[in-house]
């Protein structure tokens, strides 16, 4: 079983398009490049009804689409038989977790997946910088402690990927990046979650998959489950590299993927 659980539902211009015609170009091409179920996992800040929960400026501007019409879109996709499934790509915002629990749980997801794209004011993966702002180590830190939190909150089924802070390739000592991995290993294989390996790392300044071998290796170690992505932002995305993030997963000695239906988990052989 192949999975791409982790893209964004655009028209073939690359422009936000929450309507079911824009689905098909993407299951087309999961079905040319062997890809057996597809997930969509629109940014919930492009949301009017997640408003509320934002303060950051990039999250309260783009809050001018209807959740409604999105979730239409991939449940009509689902009931004309598409492999496909709905989901969602939640911004973590440490204390607000009953808020954002609040707000999603209306609709009939089958998995969500949490990630940290701003922690305060300060970004992890753009400008204004997290590790500018508090250094290096401790920039790496603040982001994989809040990332624990989010796995704690059990408000998500999967952590999107979860090493995205070194998306600069500038890092701490080796050492200290190591017992950052174990730590939030450790507080996901407590919370019962997953963690995606996506290849869009792979497209960004470090050059690399999401997580790092050492990552990865230390989830398979406790137990952790995991999922596949390529964080397709155009349908002729999907599926992209994933024959690196198979051998990836492979190295680190896992051979099963999970798959997501009404926000149950089970495990399937990897394809």
């Amino acid at each position: 079983m192949i999975v791409d659980y982790h893209m964004h539902l655009r028209n073939e211009r690359g422009e936000i398009a929450h309507d079911a015609a824009s689905i098909d170009p993407f299951v087309e091409t999961a079905r040319s490049v062997g890809v057996d179920e597809i997930g969509f996992t629109e940014h919930v800040y492009y949301f009017r009804q997640t408003r509320p929960l934002w303060t950051v400026p990039y999250h309260v501007e783009r809050c001018v689409y209807d959740i409604e019409d999105y979730v239409a879109a991939v449940v009509a996709a689902k009931e004309r038989g598409l492999p496909v499934k709905l989901g969602l790509e939640v911004d973590y915002v440490p204390g607000r977790e009953k808020e954002t629990q609040a707000l999603l749980e209306p609709y009939p997801w089958d998995y969500l997946l949490g990630s940290i794209h701003w922690l305060d004011d300060l970004s992890t993966d753009s400008e204004p910088r997290l590790i500018d702002e508090l250094g290096v180590e401790a920039g790496w830190r603040r982001y994989f402690e809040a990332l624990g939190g989010a796995a704690r909150s059990r408000l998500f089924d999967s952590l999107s990927h979860p090493d995205v802070i070194k998306i600069f390739d500038v890092r701490p000592d080796r050492p200290a990046v190591e017992e950052m991995h174990k730590a939030f290993a450790t507080a996901v294989a407590e919370s019962g979650i997953a963690l995606e390996v996506s290849t869009a790392g792979l497209h960004k300044p470090v050059g690399e998959l999401y997580p790092d071998p050492h990552l990865l290796g230390a989830a398979h170690a406790r137990g952790v489950p995991v999922t596949l992505a390529s964080d397709a932002h155009h349908p002729e995305l999907v599926g992209r590299d994933f024959d690196r993030a198979r051998e990836l997963l492979i190295s680190a000695s896992y051979d099963t993927i999970t798959v997501f239906e009404q926000r149950r988990a089970r495990q399937e052989p990897l394809g």
